[in-house]
This record gives structure tokens, C-alpha cells and sequence, in this order.
């Protein structure tokens, strides 16, 4: 189970590292290109369901902590969900992993 660590107040959301990964690219870029957004997501039922939103800026110090030395191999076409997601009105929000055969459909 890896960390996202957010601003200077150190909050730290559990986030497995397969997730955690692909999220990492989808707002990595995002940042690169100084795109500020909204990300959501939906806490599990064993923390009281519920969701938390965070504002995502460049000037906002993020870190990606991993409990797993190897990287996964990433899922192309789940990066570019997320990324669809973060260019919507609703900000990027945690989409289940497709299969690598699904056709892409930027709709």
C-alpha cells in the first residue's frame, strides 16, 4: 500500500501502488504543463465510506511513496482515462483499471 502525501501539512492518503502508479503519471502531467485541477476519490467502507477532493497545483508539493521496490508495468489506456477525467469538469477521479484489449474511446 503506497502514500500520496499532499502540501506542506503532510496528509497522507492510502492508495495501493498499482493505483498509486498510474495516478502518479496522469498528475505528473497535468502539473508539467501547470494544469491545476480537482482530484477525487471515494474513501473504502472500512474507513467509513465517504470521498475527500483535493486542489492539485504545481505549487502545491505532492510526493508518491511507494511500499514496493518494483515498478508495475502501466496500463496505457487506464493513463489515458485519468487523464480524460482530469480535463473534465469534475477534475480526476479514480476510474477501475480496463483491459489493455478494450478499445479507447475518448468520449
Amino acid at each position: 500500500m503506497g502514500k500520496l502525501v499532499y502540501g506542506a501539512s503532510l496528509r497522507e492518503f492510502d492508495i495501493d501502488d498499482r493505483t498509486l502508479a498510474h495516478l502518479r503519471v496522469a498528475i505528473l502531467n497535468k502539473l508539467r504543463r501547470s494544469e491545476s485541477f480537482a482530484f477525487t476519490w471515494e474513501h473504502g467502507v472500512d474507513r467509513g465510506s465517504g470521498r475527500t477532493t483535493v486542489w492539485l497545483n504545481e505549487s502545491i508539493p505532492v510526493q508518491f511513496v511507494f511500499s514496493g521496490n518494483r515498478p508495475p508495468k502501466l496500463n496505457r489506456l487506464w493513463v489515458e482515462q485519468l487523464l480524460l477525467s482530469a480535463n473534465s469538469a469534475g477534475g480526476l477521479q479514480h476510474v477501475l483499471e480496463p483491459d489493455e484489449t478494450e478499445p479507447f474511446d475518448a468520449e
